[in-house]
């Protein structure tokens, strides 16, 4: 049976389904266009990040092994065979007991051998007492003959030099007696060494000798046990690199953990920072002494450990990504160019206390001196008078004025540093002119602190931050404080807590 051919789609309908079908793609495309364009619009031309508060903490991380304080070497001054090993591994030993007994028969034989020399020395001077009694009355009875010119003036003389031998003899045996005795008393020194004992009270760390075992102490003294004087008391020596060995200063906090112990952080403190440099592969190093609290026994010698010094620890700041300090607008080196920024930072925000980062920095400085009430009414006043005198220089710049000194202006280029320089020495010298009756007031040690921290704040270095305001790229002069690497501290320039900071410019389409 013959099948009736099918029967074919006309060409009108193909061709409006093609339409139908273009239509679809250009619509959904014109939608997707529009809506990228409407987020892009939206989110603005530039990406930022807030300013935060909170705590910034700078750390230097090192390798290290921890080790006892103080470890002493037990070795043996004397050759023999050991007899009993009385001490083991991890033991704990007190100053003066046994660790172990090297035979002693050949120094008790040296002894009874130098008793019987010393005895027969004492017979020997015996004998020579003897000769020099005799001797001396056989001179006295020629000599008294001879002045009655009964005997040869040569049988006088030969009694006195019968006399003098006979005291040189008493005289050697009195010798040879001591050093007889003086050899003995050796033999019996070397006899006492036959019994190796702690010199310190600690715990054995290490053994290096069995029963049987022939000690020989020819050039140098063998080592028999290593003992640790005190474990709950240890250190660690970190070899920190010359980059870094500037922020080190004893009494610095240290964390570290061990693979030992990968769920437990453990704390120390730095000691002393070496001078002794060691360079390995052209990278030098310094050693980094770290104490450790190891009273529960825990931290074990010879540990490799991953500590970090912490160099600075900042609380309550504010602070910035570090993506922040290295945006640069497109036009930031020329008026008008990208985003048009002002090349002059913009006048305080309504309720904002001029000169405010500066001056709260100080506050922050003047609170952690625990000051007298005397002392923070000075304070205030030279706070008072640094606000009202920035007040004035913006009230003049804000009406055109050009009397009085100018504000900061912005690096747009070229070499700055001499001016820069020459800001800094004003700067600090009207500093200490404005807080001069202030300064007075303090003891030696809060003078210290106070120049201190005042010298930092002056020679802070400074860069430019781009903040949003309308949509718009606003220059901001801080100063840039600590870093951990993801974040830094910025304080001044009119500079808020949830400020949006330009990170970097969106792509336009």
């Amino acid at each position: 049976m013959s099948r009736s051919p099918r029967p074919q789609p006309s060409r009108s309908v193909l061709y409006r389904a093609g339409a139908a079908v273009i239509a679809l793609a250009l619509a959904g495309g014109g939608v997707w266009y529009w809506t990228q364009h409407r987020t892009a619009r939206d989110e603005g031309a530039f990406r930022t990040t807030p300013v935060e508060r909170g705590g910034i903490r700078v750390a230097i991380s090192s390798t290290g092994t921890l080790s006892a304080i103080s470890t002493v070497t037990v070795g043996s001054q004397i050759s023999g065979q050991v007899l009993e090993v009385l001490a083991d591994f991890n033991d704990e030993v007190t100053e003066g007991q046994v660790l172990a007994r090297i035979d002693p028969k050949t120094y008790e034989t040296q002894i009874e051998q130098g008793n019987a020399q010393v005895a027969n020395a004492r017979a020997s001077l015996n004998q020579a007492l003897a000769t020099q009694r005799n001797a001396g009355l056989d001179y006295q009875r020629k000599a008294e003959l001879a002045q009655r010119q009964l005997v040869a003036r040569s049988d006088v003389d030969l009694a006195r030099a019968a006399l003098d031998q006979a005291n040189a003899q008493v005289a050697s045996a009195r010798a040879q007696i001591a050093q007889q005795a003086a050899a003995t008393r050796t033999t019996q020194v070397n006899l006492d060494r036959t019994v190796i004992r702690s010199p310190v009270n600690g715990v054995v760390l290490t053994r290096s000798i069995e029963p049987g075992q022939t000690v020989a102490a020819s050039l140098q003294a063998p080592e028999l046990f290593t003992i640790a004087e005190d474990l709950s008391k240890m250190k660690i020596e970190l070899a920190v690199d010359e980059a870094d060995i500037g922020q080190v200063k004893p009494g610095q906090t240290v964390t570290f953990t061990a693979d030992a112990f990968p769920d437990r952080q453990f704390r120390g403190e730095v000691q002393q920072v070496r001078l002794s440099a060691t360079t390995t592969n052209n990278v030098v190093t310094y050693p980094v002494v770290v104490n450790v609290d190891n009273s529960d026994g825990t931290l074990l010698p010879g540990l490799t450990v991953n500590a970090e010094i912490e160099v600075s620890r900042r609380d309550d700041v504010l602070k910035v990504s570090n993506a922040a300090l290295r945006f640069k607008p497109a036009g930031a080196a020329s008026v008008g160019g990208f985003g048009a920024p002002s090349q002059r930072p913009a006048a305080p925000r309504s309720g904002q206390q001029p000169g405010g980062g500066l001056t709260d920095d100080l506050a922050r400085v003047a609170a952690g001196l625990k000051l007298e009430a005397a002392q923070q009414a000075k304070f205030d006043e030279a706070i008072a008078a640094i606000r009202a005198r920035q007040e004035a220089r913006r009230n003049t710049s804000a009406q055109g004025g050009g009397s009085g000194p100018p504000g900061p202006m912005l690096v747009t280029g070229g070499n700055n540093a001499n001016m820069e320089a020459q800001i800094r020495q004003r700067m600090a010298a009207r500093m200490k002119e404005d807080f001069a009756p202030f300064r007075d007031s303090l003891d030696d040690a809060r003078k210290k602190q106070w120049d201190a921290a005042l010298s930092g704040l002056v020679n802070a270095r400074r860069t430019t931050l781009y903040r949003l305001a309308d949509s718009e790229a606003q220059p901001v002069m801080v100063r840039v404080g600590a870093s951990d690497g993801s974040s830094t501290e910025i304080s001044g320039g009119d500079i808020q807590e949830g400020d949006q900071i330009i990170t970097g410019e969106r792509v336009r389409e």
